[in-house]
């Protein structure tokens, strides 16, 4: 109905000027608007051999474009080159190749990458508005090499591939840092963490980083003496899994069912199935930055969860290593898991 009268649509796949991933053409304009295509263009100019040739920047937004639309290598970049009315020239596929390669191979310009970034963050922030506190979610995943590929080596799943280490930014959905590494790259390497946190904290505008409040978070594999002293000595709050170990346990046997309360989701409401318990003060935590906490979290399994034989009275626990002063806010990290989106997980 149109108006209140009756409009007859007829849908058909064989009409002229039908074109596919029209909506991916709104990635390469926001690109453009906020900056980000202009300053990869003149970061990577070194790269342009020839007048004619493709730009570097464009060639590099083209790439992004073309993950976010689902690709999963260099060839996908066939989807979008042949939309000239949406995305213009793109480049080829060994065009694109030999960008990549130079940046990886050239001093300095992952760097320029980066800036660009920061640059166009900065400016999507002024235009959209920054947040007033945000959290840094660190984790890595394991990415499957199906033959020999460079820095690929096996894991700690029996599986080959490769290992990087990511940080992301839980309000705005941003992907913020990420550091390449070899399949059997440490799970708890301090070093490769304080790398991504420093990494994400540049990508932060210069004129917010004093105002936002920031929070850290990780998995157990970010709860190192090292992390945890690097994001105090920074003024970073965190948030970190924390292993369940003989004395912990012990320390959640001895707690009297009355000191349980229910723990609540980030929006402040109080969650169906979930309980949290401090235990700041039955534990040893002088090794740790000033004023951490120990909270733990217990929670009923979904049906059809296996138990394990440390699974007490029927309960999952996880402990959060947290440095958090706000009583709340120390609960509310547990309500989540850490990755994008995530709060911390404790293995």
């Amino acid at each position: 109905m149109r108006n209140g009268r009756p409009v007859t649509v007829e849908v058909t796949s064989d009409g002229a000027g039908l074109v596919s991933h029209a909506g991916t053409a709104l990635l390469s304009q926001v690109a453009d608007m906020v900056g980000l295509t202009r300053v990869l263009s003149s970061r990577l100019a070194g790269l342009k051999q020839r007048r004619r040739g493709h730009d570097p920047g464009r060639v590099v937004r083209d790439l992004a474009v073309m993950l976010a639309d689902g690709g999963e290598c260099v060839s996908d970049l066939g989807a979008t080159r042949d939309q000239d009315a949406l995305f213009g020239k793109v480049a080829s596929d060994s065009t694109a190749f030999r960008t990549v390669d130079r940046i990886a191979s050239t001093p300095g310009l992952l760097d320029a990458i980066r800036v660009a970034h920061a640059r166009a963050r900065a400016r999507f922030w002024e235009l959209h508005g920054a947040p007033e506190r945000l959290t840094i979610d660190v984790d890595a995943t394991l990415i499957t090499a199906h033959s020999e590929k460079e820095q690929a080596a096996g894991n700690y799943k029996h599986g080959y591939g490769f290992h990087p280490l990511g940080a992301y930014a839980d309000e705005t959905r941003e992907a913020l840092a990420m550091l390449l590494r070899p399949g059997n790259a440490g799970s708890n390497t301090a070093a490769d963490h304080k790398t991504v946190i420093d990494r994400a904290l540049a990508q932060i505008p210069a004129e917010q980083i004093e105002s936002i409040e920031i929070l850290v978070r990780a998995d157990s594999a970010g709860a190192t003496h090292e992390t945890a002293e690097h994001c105090h000595e920074a003024n970073l709050r965190f948030s970190f899994g924390y292993e369940l170990t003989e004395t912990v346990r012990a320390a959640i046997l001895e707690t009297p069912e009355d000191a349980w309360v229910p723990a609540l989701d980030q929006n402040g409401s109080v969650r169906e199935n979930g309980e949290v318990v401090e235990l700041t003060d039955r534990l040893d935590l002088s090794t740790w930055p000033e004023e951490s906490r120990l909270i733990v979290r217990r929670e009923r399994p979904h049906p059809g969860a296996q138990l394990s034989f440390t699974d007490h009275d029927g309960y999952r626990f996880q402990a959060i290593l947290t440095d958090q002063t706000d009583a709340d806010r120390g609960r509310g990290a547990l309500s989540s898991r850490a990755r994008p989106g995530r709060g911390p997980d404790p293995r």
